[in-house]
């Protein structure tokens, strides 16, 4: 009885020959071969980087536009106390006070496509003290300035949300405080990290990366799993080295787990980066960071819904929030990699794993269809069409359906020897 159960034990133990587990898994060639796929890749990006970056200033726009730059503490200081005199003599003259502030709304932005990024335009708009309607928000970007002008003068830093607790009575909502944040460092013509004002970590990286942190040299190699913690303060990040063939940036930090500990950085030496969700300031100038100075291609990795598309974008071309300083945020030619509409259908993604998009995904997909940088790629095009079509959208813990590694044992790899990126 007793070897009976245990046959019947083996039997139940074997696997399934009609198995999904490694579907596609013959397809893929020998390691080596998707190297050199990898290694010509980044032949042709080292290419491409070489030549002189566009610039606003070498193009005949239509439009004015405006950009920040990189200011020292010293210059900040400088700014916020003209705009002080200039207030005071405003006020003495008995014309009252207003801030003209660049206007951030969304008719005041600009997708320029020879740059692939949105950029401000010019428009201002005044913010009077003497009115009902601006008052409040007039009164909160002085008392930005000033507290601006004290981390200039002690030249610390402190985070988005310390500077919400130093009035929170006024301040209210930490979104009114982050808001007009921006609007001062649009108005002093210099970009949010030269406030001194950062915001908390979040995103991590892994794998093939050396780097300085102030002073102290981090091998990403030997992070763990969990990687290292992108420094909010990108000025104290330096002397980056890496042996890479690319950058691989990831949407969740699910999918990056799972990469981190299959250690897929050491099968196909790359960099694995995520701000888990939306990305924040710290981890799209990290990005940049990387790109610029490594010269590596960058594969992104996210749900196939309209939002994975968005995020995406962010990385890629800016957010309209942001535009102002798109040149330090934005990173060139990111190349899709997955989950992409058509994949759901290629790699069998099981309908049980697909799910049906709301009314607002529609209207999601269905709006960035009408955005211009959604246009200048006509393969977004067709897979985000395909998407709102099917009303189905996937993330990418659906490839679990075939295991718990096929991500990184079949499903990227495949992608890499395949070439399947837009």
């Amino acid at each position: 009885m007793a070897d009976t159960t245990a046959t019947k034990s083996r039997k139940r133990r074997q696997p399934d020959p009609d198995s999904t587990e490694l579907l596609f898994k013959d397809r893929l060639k020998a390691d080596s071969v998707i190297l050199q796929t990898l290694k010509s890749l980044l032949t042709s990006t080292a290419s491409a980087s070489s030549s002189k970056p566009l610039t606003l200033s070498d193009l005949s726009l239509s439009s004015s536009c405006r950009e920040v730059t990189d200011l020292s503490l010293t210059s900040v200081q400088s700014e916020i106390e003209a705009v002080t005199i200039s207030i005071v003599q405003s006020i003495l003259s008995g014309k009252g006070f207003s801030f003209n502030v660049p206007s951030r709304a969304a008719t005041n932005q600009l997708y320029v496509p020879e740059l692939d990024r949105i950029v401000l335009k010019d428009k201002n708009t005044l913010r009077p003290f003497a009115n009902i309607s601006s008052v409040r928000k007039c009164t909160i970007t002085t008392r930005i300035l000033s507290l601006i002008h004290q981390l200039c003068l002690k030249n610390i830093h402190v985070t988005k949300r310390d500077l919400f607790y130093t009035d929170v009575k006024l301040f209210q909502d930490q979104t009114q405080s982050d808001a007009v944040l921006d609007d001062v460092s649009c108005m002093l013509g210099c970009t949010r990290s030269s406030l001194n004002v950062i915001a908390a970590e979040k995103g991590v990286v892994v794998g093939r990366l050396i780097f300085s942190d102030n002073g102290d040299m981090i091998d990403c190699t030997k992070m763990g799993m969990g990687g290292k913690a992108i420094p909010p303060n990108i000025d104290r990040v330096g002397d980056m080295q890496s042996d890479a063939l690319f950058i691989l940036l990831v949407e969740k930090d699910a999918a990056y787990i799972r990469l981190a500990e299959d250690r897929f950085y050491n099968r196909f030496p790359c960099i694995i980066v995520t701000a888990k969700g939306q990305p924040d300031v710290a981890t799209r100038l990290f990005l940049r960071k990387m790109k610029t100075e490594l010269k590596l291609p960058v594969l992104a990795l996210v749900d196939s819904d309209p939002y994975g598309l968005k995020i995406l974008s962010v990385y890629g071309c800016g957010s309209k929030n942001m535009s102002y300083d798109s040149a330090n945020l934005t990173t060139p030619d990111i190349k899709w990699l997955g989950i992409r509409p058509s994949d759901l259908d290629k790699y069998k993604i099981p309908e049980q794993c697909r799910l049906p998009m709301t009314e607002q995904d529609i209207k999601t997909g269905k709006d960035m269809l009408e955005e211009d940088f959604v246009k200048k790629n006509p393969g977004w095009v067709e897979e985000l069409t395909l998407m709102v079509k099917t009303k189905q959208k996937a993330e990418i813990q659906a490839l679990s359906s075939f295991g718990f590694q096929y991500l990184s044992e079949v499903y990227l790899p495949l992608k890499l020897q395949q070439q399947d990126w837009l």
